[in-house]
């Protein structure tokens, strides 16, 4: 181990919050790796694998940006992508398609995967691993779009009216910037 990866094991946020193990209930769960809590009891261990998650770049007829607002924590009341986290069983591009039509009413005509960007996600007192998987994505009218499910509304906005710092997650806002340097709009 190398003294990054010990500096990650004793920075562990989630350290805090998982004490007790899920198997012998001894309060001797300890973070052995960057990813795992071992049982100084049982010797069981507790892996913390990344999740998956979607996020739509999707335009309308003028080229102008669809943009959500987020409606709960974490960040509420800052701008996001619409997207969110792969259900089991599910694949990203099945999330996708629920989370539009979920938050947009929209359903997706054609998807383009772009890349992928690592993010930690925040919530309540546990920090989770995620990985963002970008995807531009058409839709018949974008202009139809209608705030649901965790979207407290939907704005449009044009290359020069965008601002990254907005956006209430790091990772989406990396995208954008990313986004924008691609439409040669920085």
């Amino acid at each position: 181990m190398d003294k990054d990866e010990i500096k990650q094991i004793h920075e562990n946020e989630n350290g805090k919050c998982f004490r007790y193990c899920p198997r012998c209930g001894a309060e001797k769960l300890y973070p052995n790796t960057p990813k795992t809590f071992k049982c100084r009891g049982c010797g069981f261990e507790f892996f913390l694998n990344t999740a998956a998650a979607v996020a739509a770049l999707i335009t309308d007829a003028e080229g102008r940006l669809l943009i959500t607002v987020r409606k709960a924590e974490p960040v509420k009341g800052t701008w996001d992508l619409p997207g969110g986290f792969v259900d089991p069983g599910e694949s990203a591009e099945e999330t996708l398609r629920r989370e539009i039509t979920e938050e947009l009413g929209l359903d997706i005509l054609s998807a383009r995967y772009l890349y992928s960007i690592p993010n930690t996600y925040k919530y309540g007192q546990v920090a989770y691993q995620s990985v963002d998987l970008v995807y531009r994505c058409k839709v018949e009218d974008a202009s139809k779009a209608q705030a649901a499910d965790d979207v407290e509304a939907v704005l449009f906005k044009g290359h020069n009216d965008i601002e990254p710092e907005n956006f209430g997650l790091a990772s989406i806002r990396n995208i954008v910037r990313w986004y924008l340097l691609q439409e040669g709009k920085v």
